[in-house]
């Protein structure tokens, strides 16, 4: 009786090993899905106006009136230029401050 409980015993263990395994794909999975679509950046270009310019790059305002930072420019505060403006951070933005 106890060889039969053997053979099933590690018939069990593989199966659990298997289960386990496809969970931590499904997870990896999801979580790559996530990072790809949730949090990498969307770029449109917008017409904005210099309002700063720091040693990190210039800030600048929207036409919607968030403060951006667009990098490096060759500008003067007070002067428009179009620039790319990430949607999602103005997204984050919003939610934080309504």
């Amino acid at each position: 009786m106890s060889a039969v409980g053997e053979k099933n015993s590690k018939k069990s263990g593989k199966n659990s090993t298997l289960i386990i395994g496809g969970v931590i794909v499904i997870v990896a999975s999801l979580l790559f899905v996530y990072l790809m679509f949730y949090t990498a950046p969307e770029h449109n270009m917008e017409i904005v106006k210099i309002i700063a310019i720091t040693e990190t790059g210039c800030i600048a305002e929207t036409m919607d009136g968030y403060s951006v930072n667009i990098g490096n420019c060759d500008g003067k505060p007070g002067q428009y230029l179009d620039a790319l403006v990430d949607q999602k951070v103005k997204d984050r933005t919003s939610a934080m401050n309504p």
